[in-house]
């Protein structure tokens, strides 16, 4: 069997078999210049401009991708040899598999090597937006103060060699401090990252390093560039051999990193940008004067939703997201967490029918072919749940409202880093830059019941509420004396708003 690799002059043949773009990809300019450029990025923002640019008359926005960080240096790889193509892998509920090429991505430079070039880019005039999907760690922020980490060591680096950055904030403020010496206008720097008011947290960030570096700067990104805020959503699991090989078996293509996705996809954008922009409502995109209420709904929900089935899941030994909602003691416990301890905390959003976006969640949750493991949902929980889920039962504790749910995931938390063994005994494979001060704190439990929730900067204030701390002893005894969370799940559930004993 001939194996094709996946290259601009093989897609006329594999159009055969599935769509292929159709665009004059050389003609494409890069409106966009994108940091970061993994799974998500791929399935989503950059799947958004493969479709604009296959509509035809926007050829202003297509998109370079950057990688700043010694990692990237795979996907630099990967896509210098297949020409920045990849494949789109849609798995839906039923089995069928939706694989498009998507052409979007124009060129990538890997800035570790050339950060030069990487700069230029970004103070090109063709450039109009900068994206970025650098994960929460990228953005150094200190979660106590939520001031900029200036004691980092590559931030340190950054200021005292400026032409030869290691962070966002580096690469940035060079690339601006060109353009506005040689008059162009200012970008947009639209961060599609998985933080509340991910726009304000980039400018916050921006701005003080900036002040640092060059205050003069500074003051002109504070008057002329644009930070919306935005939500993005579409579960994308990272790339296994299995995927490699459908498209081999299948179509005889050699695609070294494709990407999988679900079909469900949403992006809301506020509508504050400054050189222009991408047509996206054409698409589905939702712009908005105020993206906060969607921020909470997606994160109140889905995010700590996905935490809600994880936690118990690992314990339980389930190994996938869809496993989880198959068991339907886990499919009732999450939903009744959204209904009895979410709902009410928050508003009415236009467009949105609260009931209707949970039964989506619940069914995305459930699809068979994405198999989201529960490691990676759980994967940095200590950056997560701070953000996710301990929100939620600080509000319900100020407004009286249910707390029994999330109060019980805390638990199962504590047991989760404490153990690290689900109900077999077999190993969980727990990933989080935090796991050793986890265990260390969950294991004190025995002399100190509330020891876990001694770290502040993940529990806040929950150490102080004499409600919430009742309700998580009873339920933290229960767990280590039975740690088969799954009973406990169905005992809290029958007694409504009752406590486990």
């Amino acid at each position: 069997m001939h194996i094709t690799p996946l290259k601009q002059q093989h897609l006329s043949p594999l159009s055969s078999s599935m769509p292929v773009p159709k665009y004059d990809r050389s003609s494409i300019k890069a409106g966009i210049v994108h940091v970061g450029v993994g799974g998500f990025h791929r399935s989503h923002q950059a799947y958004y401009m493969h479709q604009l640019l296959g509509a035809g008359q926007h050829a202003a926005w297509g998109i370079c991708g950057i990688g700043i960080r010694e990692a990237d240096q795979q996907m630099n790889q990967v896509l210098q040899k297949q020409d920045c193509l990849y494949t789109l892998m849609t798995q839906h509920p039923d089995g069928e598999v939706r694989c498009e090429v998507i052409g979007s991505l124009l060129e990538y430079i890997f800035a570790v090597n050339a950060p030069k070039e990487a700069i230029e880019k970004m103070a090109h005039p063709d450039t109009k937006i900068i994206s970025l999907t650098i994960t929460e760690g990228g953005y150094h922020c200190n979660p106590n103060t939520g001031m900029f980490d200036f004691d980092h060591p590559d931030v340190q680096h950054d200021l005292e060699q400026p032409h030869h950055p290691k962070t966002i904030f580096g690469y940035l403020t060079a690339a601006l401090q060109l353009r506005r010496e040689r008059a162009l206008p200012a970008v947009t720097i639209l961060s599609c990252d998985n933080i509340q008011h991910n726009g304000e947290v980039a400018r916050k960030m921006l701005l003080a390093f900036a002040q640092k570096q060059n205050p003069e700067l500074a003051h002109w990104i504070e008057e002329e560039l644009s930070f919306p805020n935005t939500m993005v959503d579409r579960i994308t699991p990272v790339t296994t051999d299995t995927a490699i090989k459908y498209l081999k078996n299948n179509f005889q293509l050699n695609d070294e990193w494709p990407v999988v996705c679900e079909p469900y996809i949403q992006w809301i954008i506020e509508d504050n940008f400054s050189n222009g922009r991408p047509p996206l409502e054409t698409l589905g995109v939702q712009f908005v004067p105020d993206v906060s209420p969607y921020e909470k709904m997606k994160i109140r929900l889905l995010n700590a939703g996905h935490s809600v089935l994880g936690i118990p899941g690992a314990i339980h030994g389930h190994a996938t997201i869809n496993d989880c909602m198959e068991d339907q003691v886990f499919a009732s416990f999450m939903r009744q967490f959204m209904d009895r301890e979410v709902t009410s905390l928050l508003g009415d959003m236009e467009g949105i029918d609260l009931t209707v976006y949970k039964d989506s969640l619940e069914a995305r949750f459930a699809n068979p072919n994405i198999k989201d493991s529960v490691s990676r949902i759980c994967s940095e929980s200590s950056a997560k749940l701070p953000k996710f889920l301990i929100p939620t039962i600080q509000e319900n504790l100020r407004h009286g409202g249910s707390i029994k749910y999330g109060t019980f995931i805390l638990a199962a938390w504590c047991y989760y880093c404490a153990k690290q063994v689900d109900l077999k005994q077999q190993e969980i494979e727990i990933i989080d830059e935090r796991k050793e001060e986890l265990q260390h704190s969950a294991n004190g439990y025995k002399e100190d019941r509330l020891s876990f929730l001694r770290i502040a900067d993940i529990f806040g204030d929950l150490l102080q509420s004499e409600r919430f701390t009742t309700e998580y002893s009873k339920m933290l005894k229960a767990i280590f004396e039975e740690p088969d969370v799954r009973s406990h799940m169905v005992a809290l559930m029958s007694q409504g708003h009752g406590t486990i004993e």
